[in-house]
């Protein structure tokens, strides 16, 4: 099984690697860290000769639930260094300015067994540590092999990895059982990853570490000052985060209804994906609005752009705080919805799409709180930030409510660390 995986896996690659090259052309982010992704990781992970703990975390949703598990085991396990691998560029950016108790940041390599083994032979580690849905056959079964301890933290199946997976379940169940711990965040979960062929023994329901992960967020007082400034203090900022490619437009349109009816009203556009910042541009302009980009931002304060792209890494969350109405994107076309924790901590009114499949007992517990709206579809996009942008205090309300909920549902945290502790023993 895992040599047809193995075979398979590398065919994908070679079929895929002119877009990778293609896409990377610009600014070589893939191939600066190719030598990473084939195994070959600098020797300084691991300078002082410690075991380590090893998470790892693909992109920006999963290393935001890592960063609440770092500080904790470094108490735990204070005789071990941490080191942390993501797969994206975006999540590696978000990991070097979020993680930085970790002792190693580094790219996870391809889940061919010689690449998996070279970094296992690096980092030597006591126990990995694979976030969300990170289930990886040779990495799995190569460190298993070498007596790793191995855990699935914060695991979660959504609906539609669910119906791909159980086609190939009789594959999965024996990389399932070299898995020593399931700690998934909904018995939902744990009822799919269960029928996919995990031990039932293994598997438990623990909650979500990303309530623990979060903290409320503050601009930085020079941040505000470019996006707030003088007589534009008052004038509502309706920020669209996480969008992805066919949201853009659907939010533009639904921009120039607001505007036509709040004629201060501003828009904070910020891309899901990196590689998009330059395509969203003629999207702006195609709609008959202008578009100031946050990287030309200087000293000057944003004034004359009706349209803000935030074309930077790492700053969504601190915009969040400057806020009136927030959507997040990823959910008014089929990609599954993205996570609308950031903006609650940070007490706003969210509108999301009917897309939120990836996160749907999130959406679930919010909407049935009154800490979130969920519309049907584009159309009724404007409408929904109208009427909170119309209504002050049911608007602050749904952003307490939101926060309430956020405090309801810490401790994931705590029951993690004390099951991992079991593997010590």
């Amino acid at each position: 099984m895992y040599l047809l995986y193995s075979l398979l896996l590398a065919l994908g690659f070679a079929l895929a690697a002119p877009w990778f090259i293609w896409k990377g052309r610009g600014d070589g982010r893939y191939l600066r860290s190719f030598r990473e992704r084939m195994g070959r990781l600098p020797s300084s992970l691991r300078a002082d000769g410690r075991q380590c703990i090893w998470i790892h975390a693909v992109s920006v949703g999963e290393v935001l639930a890592a960063r609440a598990l770092i500080g904790p085991l470094k108490r735990r396990f204070p005789a071990h260094c941490i080191v942390i691998s993501t797969t994206t560029v975006t999540g590696q950016a978000v990991a070097r300015n979020s993680l930085r108790e970790a002792e190693g940041l580094f790219y996870v390599p391809f889940d061919w067994p010689r690449p998996v083994r070279k970094a296992l032979e690096v980092l030597s580690p006591w126990l990995l540590l694979l976030v969300e849905t990170e289930l990886w056959p040779n990495l799995i079964h190569q460190a298993h092999r070498r007596g790793t301890r191995i855990a699935l933290v914060n695991g979660r199946i959504s609906p539609r990895s669910f119906a791909r997976y159980r086609r190939i379940r009789c594959c999965f169940k024996q990389v399932l059982s070299e898995v020593d711990l399931l700690l998934m965040q909904e018995p939902s979960h744990v009822r799919r990853i269960v029928e996919m062929g995990a031990p039932p023994a293994r598997v438990r329901a623990l909650g979500n570490l990303k309530f623990d992960a979060l903290e409320p967020p503050r601009a930085p007082e020079g941040l505000a000052r470019l996006l707030s400034s003088g007589e534009c203090d008052s004038r509502p900022i309706w920020v669209a985060g996480s969008t992805v490619g066919g949201e853009e437009e659907c939010v533009l349109r639904a921009f120039r209804q607001v505007r036509d009816a709040v004629p201060g009203a501003r828009l904070i556009l910020a891309p899901r994906h990196p590689e998009r910042f330059d395509s969203v541009p003629p999207l702006v302009e195609a709609a008959g609005l202008l578009c100031e980009r946050r990287s030309r931002l200087g000293i000057r304060p944003w004034e004359d752009g009706e349209v803000l792209l935030l074309d930077s890494m790492g700053e969504l969350a601190q915009v969040y705080p400057l806020a009136s109405v927030v959507f997040v994107g990823g959910s008014l076309v089929p990609a599954g919805g993205h996570n609308v924790l950031e903006p609650a901590v940070a007490g706003k009114a969210v509108v999301v799409g009917p897309h939120m499949e990836n996160f749907q007992e999130i959406a679930d517990r919010f909407r049935e709180a009154g800490a979130l709206v969920q519309i049907a579809s584009a159309a009724e996009l404007a409408p929904a930030v109208l009427a909170l942008l119309g209504d002050d205090s049911r608007r602050h309300a749904m952003g307490e409510r939101a926060r309430a909920v956020i405090e309801q549902n810490r401790g994931a945290l705590q029951r993690t660390l004390e099951a991992l502790e079991e593997l010590a023993r």
